[in-house]
């Protein structure tokens, strides 16, 4: 099965400004601890991420909320410089745009509180997506965060020794994800979209 493909880009490191005047109009491109990431995604990668997209904005056209869908935008931690996520899926609270302070000339949050759900689509360097993402997002108070791995690749204490395509929920519970993984016909509970009615079967691409 072809995956996709993060492949760090040799290279010094580069502060977020100097990322930005290199790759500013690239959006295939994120910044991780200065390190300059080549998003490449393939066919089914995209197709993941599409399908979760329709789905969340049924979800928020059908409970009539002031949110939408930025799936290429730059997420800036605001304590840090050398870091930029560019996440697959984003939903994003119109209400709070107006603390963001560069919203209005660039594509870029910097606040936990305007982001309502993350979804990212596991690649081959899928650590970011398993280990560093989930604390940084974390962190930043982001109440949902889904991890679809598609082609099972995460690592044994992420997925078990299975490696079989999996959806892990994060939940945010005192400022800490809990995680709950999903396979094959096993309904999603969403806390941020409850009357959400999918497996992950259905989001994984993973159809007996």
């Amino acid at each position: 099965m072809p995956i996709t493909t993060d492949r760090p880009i040799p290279q010094n490191t580069l502060s977020f400004d100097e990322f930005l005047d290199r790759y500013r109009r690239d959006n295939r491109y994120e910044l991780i601890d200065g390190e300059v990431f080549d998003l490449e995604p393939t066919g089914l990668h995209e197709e993941v991420a599409a399908f979760i997209t329709t789905k969340v904005c049924v979800q928020i056209d059908q409970m009539k909320l002031p949110w939408f869908v930025l799936q290429r935008g730059l997420i800036r931690p605001a304590n840090t410089d050398m870091t930029a996520f560019r996440p697959d899926v984003a939903v994003i609270d119109r209400h709070e745009l107006a603390k963001e302070p560069i919203w209005s000339e660039q594509s870029i949050l910097t606040l936990g509180s305007s982001i309502k759900f993350i979804a990212e689509v596991v690649s081959s360097n899928w650590q970011n997506d398993y280990a560093r993402k989930v604390e940084d997002y974390a962190t930043l108070g982001i109440p949902e965060y889904w991890i679809a791995d598609y082609a099972g690749l995460g690592g044994i204490r992420h997925i078990g020794k299975s490696k079989l395509p999996t959806l892990c929920i994060c939940t945010l519970l005192n400022g800490e994800y809990e995680i709950q993984q999903l396979r094959n016909d096993q309904i999603i509970v969403s806390p941020t979209f409850p009357s959400l009615k999918l497996t992950a079967a259905e989001v994984l691409r993973t159809f007996k």
